[in-house]
């Protein structure tokens, strides 16, 4: 019977190379506090010993989990695929680890709730996500106990990590098309209130109207709360009017599918009869027919850029720095078969 060879251990690295086990810790965790020289001696000490790190010998090291929580509250199927996507691969090549925490943004003591499963789950900070971020309460009470988080889309820049895209230019980029392919009869089907994304779009799409000498009108306009059922009411409505809209622009592709499934029960075509655009260009914009014209939302480098930010912040020597100027994504969009030239 043979034994087996003891694994080295973070205090074994600390032996061969004279040091303490504080200093191997602060070269692990790549602190920049080191000297050159005895970096150098820690640094020989692990290649000799073939000493890799894992994560709870960082931990124990440096007293950190080297765990980030990703916090979301009832987003699509596609925009929470998309965001995990990006933090696993900020998170990846950071050796850090991820743990998903879904929750409800109406939920009383909300913040409460959240800091104990933090705390719980000894994470080092967290990303909010829409409407978590617009939630003011929330983000103090984070403050509060000293936790770092960053947010992707906030309303309000504090002192997290910010990072999003122009909502607010995208909605106009998507009128601009529409008019310039000869509609003036635009619709709008706005998502929920509690999403800042919601008002900016809004207020891009009366921008490029206003800007075409196009008044806006208030039956034009309907609420979708980003959900289907709500967003397929809200185009029925639409169609009862006399004359209904030539285009319609919703907020998200979610709700354009669900305008697409009420204008074809009604015996309309899509794009001759009425155009549809969406926003996200999530995967269900490729699988429609027609398939979907719409505003490709960079979500996954949102969240990855706010995951690498949460880390490097999380490097400094302090939580409450001096806010940076938020990371703003240009958003795209993409032509594909729901919009037609407008004829009468």
């Amino acid at each position: 019977m043979t034994n087996e060879p003891t694994k080295t251990t973070i205090y074994d690295v600390a032996e061969q190379a004279g040091v303490s086990l504080k200093t191997v810790s602060r070269v692990i965790n790549r602190e920049s506090s080191v000297r050159e020289k005895t970096r150098d001696k820690v640094l020989a000490a692990m290649q000799e010993l073939q000493y890799q790190p894992s994560q709870s010998a960082r931990s124990l090291a440096g007293r950190k989990s080297f765990l980030l929580g990703l916090v979301y509250s009832n987003p699509s199927d596609s925009y929470i695929i998309r965001a995990q996507h990006g933090a696993l691969q900020a998170c990846h090549e950071r050796d850090f680890g991820l743990l998903i925490l879904p929750c409800d943004h109406q939920q009383k003591e909300l913040a409460d709730e959240l800091i104990r499963q933090i705390r719980q789950a000894r994470l080092d900070g967290i990303v909010l996500t829409p409407p978590l971020t617009e939630d003011s309460d929330l983000r103090k009470a984070l403050e509060r106990e000293n936790i770092a988080f960053a947010c992707v889309a906030p309303r309000v820049i504090d002192n997290s990590v910010s990072v999003g895209c122009d909502d607010q230019q995208a909605a106009e980029a998507v009128c601009e098309y529409l008019i310039k392919r000869g509609h003036r009869r635009i619709a709008h089907i706005g998502g929920h209130c509690d999403h800042s994304a919601s008002e900016l779009r809004r207020t891009g799409y009366n921008n490029a109207l206003q800007r075409h000498g196009i008044k806006p009108q208030p039956h034009w306009i309907e609420t979708g709360d980003f959900e289907f059922s709500a967003a397929k009411a809200a185009t029925q409505k639409l169609l009862q009017q006399t004359p209904y809209p030539s285009a319609i622009f919703a907020a998200s592709d979610d709700m354009a599918c669900a305008a697409l499934v009420a204008i074809h029960e009604r015996g309309l075509r899509v794009p001759q009869d009425i155009s549809v655009v969406g926003f996200d260009d999530s995967p269900l914009a490729q699988q429609t027919w027609p398939a979907l014209t719409t505003v490709q939302q960079p979500v996954e480098d949102m969240v990855e850029l706010a995951v690498a930010g949460l880390i490097d912040k999380l490097s400094e020597a302090s939580l409450t720095a001096k806010a940076q100027p938020p990371s703003v994504l240009n958003c795209v969009l993409i032509e594909r078969d729901s919009v037609a030239d407008y004829s009468a």
